[in-house]
């Protein structure tokens, strides 16, 4: 019977997904996966780009643990494609690959005196607050006044950490230096800034719903954004979640404000212009131009200009994807060029295109970095649905590996020196953090230090995977 030997390069949602649905796929070969993720433990995002205070994302990390502790698939932690293997690697080991790196970096606000010292990418600081092992272990909090640009979940989830006060945290899993960061924050107000109308949201009831909840925060909003034309009437009126976020932000409306120490600011129906300079190279202000509505569901630029003084800017405008050594790129959309997940190309491998025609046998893509940095988890699923169909049917172009054996990997990576974890090891640092937590009273701590991670980890390293 032919045999599948699969790497799947990214152990986030993305990757666990597309293993488990090979695993429980019809058809007539035995498979054999390998997971592999440059960071020490699994999840990806899950665990690095959602907020701490998150209670429904640990059902997302129980359904991942159970497709990964049924010991049908290996772990390979700590492991970086294109330094610690290649895309020549996979090819002598593998019969194919799917890539599901996800899409962890910012994309760009192309306006003036975005690059000001003061100004930061939302998705950085989601990285620090969930204590990303390669991102500084502090962050520069200091300004009282701050923007957050976006009008997405993200856009809220970075609002609500910077407004919440540090000791609300303290029940969730946030790491020691991230807590003594917020608590030493002087902020007393932080400002949300999105360019259409509040029908226009791209948030979810409950992420909106989450702002009222935060205590001593007060959650202002204008009068002035809530005259609605026809098209948004209808839009309240045709679509249930709109319906349910306009009937919190008009709640919001009649509630008492003044008397708490922090609030958070929502204005609509505001374009972002430019990032002013305080003089010395740090932002001092954010300028922008009131819009209206078309009467199409879109907006207009009014010609109004205001302007808000702060000392902080985040940008929370979309995430963007990185290239991957030996695979295409699209460079304008973030992603692997691909056909419902088998990736595509034209000439040689590692061009940078956005035209590619040709399929790349053997390499396929799912998750963010195939249909770029948008949709929720049950789109996850659909996508690795579909790459998983192509791989099946495409078994007459499978790569012929030279050694497929499953100790050659392992012999591969042992003898470049690569100290990476596995599924032992990822338990073995859970527990340790859950440890770490009962000590506080909490029910995590999150380890941030990768050396940290990996020493944890690798302690008796098994011989057997």
């Amino acid at each position: 019977m032919t045999k599948l030997r699969l790497a799947i390069v990214g152990a986030g949602p993305a990757g666990i997904y597309a293993a488990d649905i090979l695993l429980k796929a019809e058809r007539n070969f035995e498979v054999s996966i390998d997971l592999f993720d440059h960071l020490p433990a699994p999840y990806g995002l899950v665990r690095y780009g959602v907020a701490p205070d998150h209670p429904r994302i640990k059902g997302i990390i129980n359904a991942l643990r159970d497709v990964l502790d049924r010991g049908d698939i290996r772990l390979f932690g700590n492991v970086r494609y294109g330094t610690d293997i290649t895309l020549h690697d996979l090819k002598k080991h593998y019969n194919a690959v799917i890539f599901a790196t996800g899409a962890v970096h910012d994309a760009n606000l192309p306006i003036p005196g975005i690059e000001l010292e003061g100004s930061y990418g939302a998705a950085r600081f989601v990285s620090w607050f969930d204590g990303h092992p390669d991102v500084p272990r502090t962050w520069p909090l200091e300004a009282q006044s701050v923007a957050v640009i976006g009008n997405g979940n993200v856009a809220l989830d970075v609002s609500r950490m910077l407004a919440k006060h540090a000791d609300d945290l303290l029940p969730t899993e946030i790491p020691a230096n991230v807590y003594e960061g917020l608590k030493a924050s002087p902020v007393t107000d932080v400002h949300v800034f999105g360019r259409r109308g509040p029908t226009s949201v791209k948030f979810t009831p409950l992420e909106l719903r989450e702002l009222g909840e935060l205590n001593d925060v007060d959650i202002i909003v204008h009068d002035e954004d809530f005259d609605y034309d026809d098209a948004a009437r209808a839009a309240v009126a045709s679509n249930k979640q709109v319906f349910v976020i306009d009937k919190v932000l008009n709640q919001w409306r009649k509630r008492e404000t003044g008397k708490a120490s922090r609030r958070l600011h929502l204005h609509f129906f505001a374009r972002p212009v430019e990032v002013t300079d305080d003089g010395n190279g740090h932002v001092g202000g954010f300028r922008y131009e009131r819009t209206a509505p078309d009467g199409h569901g879109g907006v207009v630029g009014t010609g109004e200009i205001r302007e808000l003084p702060i000392q902080a800017i985040y940008r929370a405008v979309g995430y963007y994807g990185s290239s991957l050594p030996g695979v295409p790129f699209d460079k304008k959309r973030g992603v692997i060029p691909n056909r419902e997940g088998q990736v595509l190309w034209k000439g040689e491998p590692g061009f940078e295109s956005s035209t590619a025609s040709q399929q790349m046998y053997g390499v396929y893509a799912t998750g963010w970095i195939k249909r770029g940095p948008v949709g929720l988890i049950g789109h996850t699923k659909s996508d690795a649905m579909e790459t998983v169909r192509h791989l099946i049917n495409d078994v007459g172009n499978w790569w012929r590996p030279e050694a497929p054996d499953e100790q050659s990997i392992v012999d591969l990576l042992e003898a470049r020196g690569v100290e990476y974890t596995n599924l032992h090891g990822w338990h073995r640092l859970d527990q340790h953090e859950l440890a770490l937590g009962a000590e506080q009273g909490r029910v995590r701590v999150k380890v941030v230090p990768r050396h940290d991670m990996v020493e944890v980890s690798r302690a008796n390293v098994p011989a057997e995977l």
